[in-house]
Parts: C-alpha cells; structure tokens; sequence
C-alpha cells in the first residue's frame, strides 16, 4: 500500500523541477490577457492537485497527470471565455434588441445618432417606467421575476412597460423626423 503522502511527495517533485515548463506549456496553449496568465492557471492546477493528493489513488505518471490536469484546465477557461462577453457589447445587442421591438425588424441598422436617442428617451422616462424598461429588456427579467422582487403585480409590471414602449416610440418618431 502506498503511503498518504507519496503522491503529495512526487507532486512536489514534479513541480519544483517542471514549474517553468508547466508555464511554458501554458503560454503554447492560449493568449495571456489582462485577466489571466500562465502562472495563475498552474498555480490554480496545483493547489487543486496538492489540496486532493492526499485522497487519490498512486500516481504512476505523475508528468501525464499534471499535464492532463493543465490541459483540462486550459478547456475549462476557453470553454468559459466563449461564454463571455463584454457588458458594454452585450448592452449595445439588447438596445439593438430593443429597438427592434420599438419599430419592427428591419433589413437596415439604426443609425448611431438614434441609438443615441434612445439611449436618451429611456434616461427621460420617469423612474417607473424606465426601470421596467431596463429590467425586461435589458437585464433579461421575466415579468414573474420582476413581479416576485418587487412586489408589483405582473399586470401593472406589463402595463408600465408598454406604456414606455408607447412613449419611447412617439418620442423617437418625433427625433426621427428632426434627424431625417
């Protein structure tokens, strides 16, 4: 039977003489960027590794296991990063979203200076109408959410909400006509 801290001993072996490689392997799979660079994403393999050593079975290859490990993790990161975006980005494809609500698709873009506007119209709302606005529209509420949070009726939550869409779409007709 192997001792406990056998695969502890070999994992810190491993690291001690491979550390600048593991990075090295790191740097070779993805782009460092602001938020991530190599040495974090073996530094995180390795707490992880020498948290569990402890609790799994012998390791015979211990360079296959770590390698694996660091590959897993690099996935896990790319996997993760394709899920994001950038708050300003996904905010310009909901008022994008949400223009289209206002007036219909269309096979052309808006132009920046009404999609200036708009960003202005739903500043001037008054304050109940503008936050259902953005809440279902913008933040992806769903009206029982919004309902359940703020202790407003469904009922009253739609009414706001097409009554700002009702004077959003007069005051940018209104803007649109000036502009064109």
């Amino acid at each position: 039977m192997v001792s406990e801290k056998e695969n502890y001993l070999k994992l810190n072996t491993f690291f001690k003489e491979e550390y600048n490689s593991l990075k090295g392997y790191v740097r070779s799979r993805i782009d460092d960027t602001v938020d991530r660079d190599a040495e974090d994403i073996v530094q995180e393999v390795a707490l992880k590794l020498f948290s569990r050593a402890e609790s799994l079975s012998p390791i015979d290859n211990i360079a296959g296991f770590v390698y694996n490990s660091v590959r897993n993790k690099i996935i896990d990161l790319m996997r993760k990063k394709k899920k994001e975006t950038s708050l300003e980005e996904d905010m310009e494809k909901r008022l994008f979203e949400f223009t289209e609500v206002l007036y219909g698709k269309t096979d052309n873009e808006y132009s920046e200076e009404m999609k200036d506007e708009l960003k202005k119209a739903i500043g001037n709302l008054k304050t109940s109408h503008r936050e259902i606005i953005i809440a279902i529209d913008f933040e992806g509420y769903t009206y029982r959410e919004l309902a359940e949070e703020t202790q407003i009726p469904s009922g009253t939550l739609m009414s706001r909400r097409h009554r700002a869409l009702s004077l959003l779409l007069k005051e940018l007709e209104n803007k649109k006509q000036i502009i064109n």
